[in-house]
């Protein structure tokens, strides 16, 4: 059976390509739609973003028919968001690219946290009073779990570019639409912020939609960036008069451990990510104990102990606890025990990611896997845990009970 789009499977963002009857095609999205959702057989199998959206909402126990509507934030919660998001910063560059011509080309530009809250919503107005009608507002929520398959909550879900046509939104509500919607990333963690999303009548979906959206993205990305780039340049100034009296080999990192500057060591171009009260292992340098240096931090030998413990607990309830100038604990998955048991084991010596593999899944193919668990536990354990290959850093003394 063929791909709904005459294209192959998983092989398109967009959802229709060049030359596309819309209302044929419209037609066909919505048999698909009403045989897949009731369990018949379709006449054409749905794309496959498609068909993960539809199963998930399915699963999470929502119907067509009822998941249209969406609760509205008030105006004091969507003040807060709006005020904590980084993407409040982009609006300039995003009414640039897309605002400006959303009322000439028919749609509205759309910009929602990474709930799916919509902070903000410009454009035509014939198309915001539409919207307004299916709940489409400023302070909804369009996550897939409460209004089913759409750009906005599938975007964030899939991490990806997603555009919408017609009946592969789940709702019937929302079949007479068109949405492209596409993540932001935040350039300092790789983390999603929200999504940039362009909805419209079904008949104004086009191809290059995907495209303009994603371009938008990158300058908002790219800003996001610059913006970084200036924290990093006030820190730097902030340092100098410290790093000019001679504190002896130091550095000066972001809240996310970005190095804004370095004095008497080779500067790397980011640390694990400092905080209060924390041991921080930092290469070069050793055990450091976080000092609040403005909106960043700085990291100096001599003020962390020489020391840390680290008690790996595997009962029940795995957890592990990490003492130094400071204490803490964290629980851990059963995969992280394993990964933390396997490196005790190993000592000093270290293992690779398919060394690894092998303990954790009894082979070597499993390197990816690895990479992103070790990844995850690093984030909670930050340069206790050092890299090629995987170990404990020198300084830290593990007992295992």
């Amino acid at each position: 059976m063929t791909t709904v789009g005459n294209a192959p499977e998983g092989s398109r963002l967009g959802a229709v390509v060049p030359g596309t009857d819309l209302s044929q095609h419209a037609r066909l999205l919505s048999r698909v739609h009403d045989a897949v959702l009731s369990g018949q057989e379709p006449p054409a199998q749905p794309r496959t973003v498609v068909a993960r959206s539809w199963s998930r909402v399915a699963a999470g126990g929502l119907t067509p028919d009822h998941c249209g509507a969406s609760a509205v934030a008030d105006f004091s919660e969507l003040e807060s968001r709006r005020s904590r998001t980084a993407l409040r910063s982009v609006l300039p560059e995003l009414r640039t690219t897309l605002t400006e011509v959303a009322e000439d080309a028919g749609f509205i530009v759309v910009v929602a946290d990474a709930d799916g809250v919509l902070l903000w919503r410009e454009g035509a107005k014939t198309v915001k009073r539409a919207a307004d009608a299916l709940g489409f507002a400023e302070g909804a929520r369009w996550s897939e779990q409460s209004v089913g398959t759409n750009a906005i909550g599938t975007a964030l879900i899939e991490d990806s570019a997603v555009q919408l046509f017609s009946a592969e939104h789940y709702a019937p509500t929302h079949h007479n639409w068109s949405c492209t919607g596409s993540p932001v990333h935040d350039p300092r963690t790789g983390e999603i912020l929200g999504v940039v999303d362009i909805s419209g009548s079904a008949a104004s979906v086009h191809p290059t939609t995907v495209a303009l959206v994603r371009t938008a993205v990158r300058l908002a990305e790219a800003t996001l960036w610059r913006e970084h780039a200036a924290t990093l340049e006030r820190l730097r100034s902030r340092a100098a008069p410290l790093f000019a009296a001679g504190t002896g080999p130091a550095l000066v990192v972001d809240e996310f451990g970005w190095v804004a500057g370095a004095s008497g060591i080779a500067a790397p171009d980011r640390v694990a990510a400092p905080s209060a009260g924390k041991p921080v292992i930092v290469p070069g340098l050793g055990m450091c104990l976080p000092e609040p240096l403005g909106d960043g931090w700085l990291l100096r030998t001599g003020v962390g102990g020489p020391v840390i413990e680290l008690e790996l607990s595997l009962g029940v309830s795995p957890q592990v606890t990490v003492r130094g100038d400071a204490n803490w604990t964290r629980a851990l998955s059963p995969r992280h025990a394993q990964i933390l048991r396997a490196l005790a084991a190993v000592g000093s010596a270290g293992v690779d990611a398919a060394g690894l593999s092998e303990v954790l899944f009894g082979d070597r193919e499993h390197v990816v896997a690895v990479r992103a668990e070790v990844s995850r536990l690093r984030k909670h354990l930050g340069a206790v845990l050092q890299t090629q290959p995987y170990r404990f850093a020198d300084g830290v003394r593990v007992v295992v009970t």
